[in-house]
């Protein structure tokens, strides 16, 4: 188990939103150091290797706006949605970990509804995990989602927004539309979180709004349906 003396190797932090990465780790090691540390942190443990990174405030208004504008249109859909936030996904069969930006069960909603924690082992992992990478990269992250079954991951880094689904052979490979969300045009939801700075985030929540409500009204369907 780590002690005060005993840390593994790490890169220091310089600011918040770039990760301490710790090395020569084990799963108890993970385990035990993310009991102790902040929870506001976000951690993340494969292969050896646990990151912690605190988090910016740019980093913190993007997720906070994707998370606001998915929850928008699955609320003009009526769609059935359960938020996960930051939840911390675990497998210990696997020794992988972390936290997303935030996270949501849409397919699989109903099977965790009256669920009070989750536990991987039994459960789902999410259906739609967001990535927001302004001063870290999350390519390596891409891994452990793979790992615990994610099926979608987006990233975005500011300017552009990259889906990735989960592939039969259990990788992530980038895609051009959402599996959740097959009739969504990337380059529109992309252009309203570019109106940031522009608006306030309850004027670009309501102007999304209503561009989904005149979407619907036009019979928006998936391509090809």
């Amino acid at each position: 188990m780590v002690s005060a003396t005993t840390l593994p190797t790490s890169e220091p932090r310089t600011r918040p939103g770039v990760p301490i990465r710790l090395r020569g780790m084990n799963w108890g090691d993970y385990l035990a150091l993310s009991d102790l540390i902040d929870p506001r942190t976000r951690t993340s443990f494969s292969e050896g290797v646990m990151e912690i990174m605190t988090l910016s405030f740019e980093h913190e208004f993007w997720a906070a706006l994707i998370g606001r504008l998915i929850e928008a249109l699955t609320e003009e859909l009526d769609r059935p949605c359960q938020s996960a936030g930051m939840t911390t996904f675990r497998r210990d069969d696997l020794e992988r970990g972390l936290e997303p930006d935030r996270c949501y069960y849409l397919e699989n909603e109903e099977r965790v509804r009256t669920k009070r924690r989750i536990d991987l082992s039994v459960d789902p992992p999410p259906d739609l995990a967001i990535e927001v990478e302004i001063t870290c990269d999350a390519t390596a992250r891409m891994g452990i989602y793979a790992a615990i079954g994610v099926p979608e991951v987006w990233r975005f880094d500011g300017t552009k927004l990259t889906v990735y689904h989960r592939t039969t052979v259990g990788e992530l490979a980038e895609a051009s539309q959402s599996r959740h969300f097959p009739f969504l045009p990337l380059a529109e939801l992309v252009g309203f979180l570019h109106r940031r700075g522009q608006a306030s985030e309850t004027a670009i929540v309501k102007s999304f709004r209503e561009w989904v409500r005149q979407q619907v009204a036009r019979n928006w369907q998936p391509e090809g349906g």
